[in-house]
């Protein structure tokens, strides 16, 4: 066992396609993360607000936000029914072709893909928010725009804080497939090892106890997060 071990990771440095993939695979997950919470608050933000537009307002700005919350929902739609494989295929051989740089294309992927997701956690956030304190605070003169920041936004957040959390390590696991498009990931580093090796025990398993530990760490730390909000 100790001499398959050396001979799959120490000889040769072979460790440092590990190291290197997972470095790799947490530049894409960290980037995709803040760009998908973005894109996806700010999807839950419109398509909350097209829901609270009165039917009889013509105004420019309401038919703007009903036109964008049928393109979110369409997004959303898509995204969520097609496979993350096949949507990292298209960006990489159809939308960004011409792109140099695979970490972008992952970046791009996955940020798409986690944002449609996203958006649908932070929409059960502000759901989940009761509504007669939205209407205290609407009564006492806020906007629809200040009560979102001052009321809905920060309990949404708390509320979906739980499936934030899964999302987030779904993200993770799911750069997993970057090897499809090879950019060399935590699991393309354990494939290149194999292909140096011809031995695929070791270095799958230590790819998989990484990723397991990762994903430890991460429900560890939303736990904690948690509990903080908990007793604030």
């Amino acid at each position: 066992m100790i001499e398959a071990f050396h001979n799959s990771l120490i000889k040769d440095s072979n460790y440092n396609y590990l190291l290197d993939g997972l470095k790799t695979t947490l530049i894409v997950t960290i980037v995709s993360l803040f760009f998908s919470l973005i894109i996806g608050m700010l999807i839950a933000i419109v398509k909350d607000y097209d829901k609270n537009i009165d039917p009889k307002d013509k105004s420019f700005k309401a038919i703007f936000i009903k036109i964008l919350a049928r393109i979110f929902n369409i997004f959303v739609t898509i995204v969520r029914g097609t496979p993350s494989t096949i949507q990292l295929l298209i960006v990489f051989n159809v939308i960004l072709v011409n792109a140099e740089s695979l970490l972008l294309v992952a970046i791009v992927t996955f940020s798409i893909n986690s944002a449609a997701y996203m958006s649908e956690v932070f929409r059960g956030g502000i759901n989940s928010v009761d509504k007669g304190e939205i209407e205290a605070a609407r009564s006492l003169g806020l906007s629809y725009d200040k009560t979102m920041k001052l009321v809905v936004i920060p309990q949404a957040f708390k509320n979906a804080l739980p499936a934030l959390g899964n999302e987030v390590i779904t993200l993770f696991k799911e750069t997993s497939i970057s090897g499809f498009i090879g950019l060399v990931d935590l699991t393309r580093g354990a494939g290149i090892i194999i292909s140096r090796t011809f031995s695929a025990a070791i270095p799958y398993f230590v790819a998989a106890l990484i990723y397991l530990l990762i994903v430890l760490i991460l429900e560890k730390i939303f736990n904690k997060i948690e509990e903080n909000l908990a007793h604030a």
